[in-house]
C-alpha cells in the first residue's frame, strides 16, 4: 500500500515538474519573436517555426524520456511539433479572417479553439505515427479537447492586449505537455 502510495506521489511530481516546463517554454514562446527578427533572409512559415523551438525542445525530452521510441525519433517529434505550430498559427490567422464581421472577442475566441485544435490534432498525427506511438485514436482525444479548449485564451489575450507575454502558450504548452506525458507513459507501460 506505501508503494502504491510513493508511486502516486512520484507520477503526480513528475507530471507538476512536466507541467512547469511547460509554464516556462510557454513564457519563452512570445518571447522569441524578437529574437528570430534579427535574423535576415528565412522564409516567413520558417521563422514562424522557429518561435515554437521551446515547446519543441520540452517534446523533444519527453518523447526522449517517456516513450519506447528510438532516438531519433524524438527529433522528429520535435519537428513534427514545430510544423504543428505553424499549421496552427496559419489555421487561427484564416479563421479569424473568415470571421471578419463578427465582434473581436467571437473572432478570436474562434481563431483561438481552431488553432487549439489544429495545433494538438497535427502533434497527435505526428507523434502517433512515430515507431512506437499511440496508433489508437481514443489515445489522443484528451490531448485534442484540452488543446482545444486552452486555445480559447487566445480571446483573453487579445481582450488584455498582450504582446510579449500571454496566457494562451503558457497553459496551452503546460496542459498539451502533461498530456503528451501521460499518452507516451500508458504506451510504454503496456
Amino acid at each position: 500500500m506505501t508503494q502504491a502510495i510513493t508511486s502516486a506521489d512520484t507520477v503526480r511530481n513528475s507530471l507538476l515538474a512536466i507541467a512547469a516546463g511547460g509554464l516556462v517554454s510557454g513564457i519563452l514562446t512570445p518571447l522569441f519573436p524578437t529574437l528570430i527578427d534579427q535574423l535576415v533572409g528565412l522564409p516567413g512559415q520558417f521563422r514562424i517555426s522557429l518561435i515554437a523551438v521551446p515547446f519543441a525542445v520540452l517534446v523533444f525530452v519527453l518523447v526522449q524520456r517517456f516513450s519506447a521510441n528510438p532516438w531519433w525519433a524524438a527529433g522528429l517529434a520535435a519537428i513534427v511539433t514545430m510544423i504543428a505550430f505553424v499549421c496552427a498559427v496559419n489555421a487561427a490567422i484564416f479563421i479569424d479572417g473568415q470571421a471578419a464581421g463578427a465582434a473581436p472577442i467571437m473572432r478570436y475566441l474562434l481563431a483561438g479553439l481552431t488553432g487549439g485544435l489544429v495545433g494538438s490534432a497535427a502533434m497527435a498525427l505526428g507523434i502517433g505515427l512515430l515507431p512506437a506511438g499511440p496508433r489508437a485514436a481514443a489515445a489522443w482525444w484528451p490531448m485534442l479537447i484540452t488543446g482545444t479548449l486552452a486555445g480559447s485564451l487566445l480571446a483573453l489575450d487579445n481582450a488584455l492586449g498582450l504582446d510579449r507575454t500571454s496566457f494562451l502558450y503558457p497553459v496551452w504548452q503546460a496542459a498539451v505537455a502533461v498530456r503528451v506525458t501521460m499518452i507516451l507513459r500508458r504506451i510504454k507501460s503496456f
